[in-house]
């Protein structure tokens, strides 16, 4: 059963730490708890740095409910399952462990197309806002899930709605957020050439909604 709560990826790299306070963010304009993921091989290497990320979380979102754990296990396998009981999954795109330092090419692309639930990946440099523009990609106007989900984060975020059929990844530069949808086929999971090229050369942080 999906609960409320965002789920974050962390390894203690910069990216994670941003992607750690874009999923903070995430939790407290849902007005909703946060969950830290940290996936490592010696789970009593996992004590400090789960340690510094609530501790940083605490500092700047006062009340906010945060539990964090480690977990054995490859990043894609321990986040589709966390995924399967969160709101939202949040992770950086750059790292060197862990969880966000494993998301480097084909395995960013295994984890987006695999997730149960939402999954927002944190890419460019925009800060985390409200009030700006939350972008459909293409055919995602055509799918009831997709669709909905991107009318959700605008209203949450006060934001325009924009479907660009043309120069989406130009229009991610000045863009919250970028939802797309990622179809799970029978076959196996399957992410088209828009999502490709988004989670590889996205300005804003995407959200991919798993649909299928």
């Amino acid at each position: 059963m999906r609960t409320h709560q965002v789920v974050a990826g962390v390894d203690g790299s910069l990216v994670s730490v941003r992607a750690l306070d874009r999923a903070a963010a995430e939790a407290a304009r849902r007005a909703t708890a946060l969950r830290i993921l940290y996936a490592v091989p010696d789970l009593d290497e996992a004590g400090p740095i789960l340690a510094a990320a609530k501790a940083r979380v605490v500092a700047r979102h006062p009340g906010l409910p945060v539990t964090t754990e480690a977990v054995r296990g490859g990043a894609v396998r321990a986040l589709t399952r966390e995924s399967g009981g969160a709101a939202l999954t949040v992770v950086g795109t750059r790292g060197f462990s862990g969880l966000t330092g494993m998301l480097l090419g084909s395995v960013s692309l295994r984890l987006a197309a695999r997730v149960r639930s939402p999954l927002l990946v944190v890419r460019g440099d925009r800060r985390c806002g409200d009030g700006g523009e939350v972008l459909l990609g293409p055919a995602g106007d055509a799918d009831p899930d997709v669709a909905a989900c991107a009318i959700e984060e605008a209203e949450r975020r006060g934001a325009r709605l924009r479907v660009p059929r043309h120069a989406l990844l130009e229009a991610t530069r000045a863009a919250d957020v970028v939802v797309i949808g990622a179809h799970h086929r029978r076959v196996g999971p399957h992410l088209g050439p828009t999502a490709h090229t988004l989670l590889h050369r996205s300005h804003c942080p995407v959200l991919v909604v798993p649909t299928g």
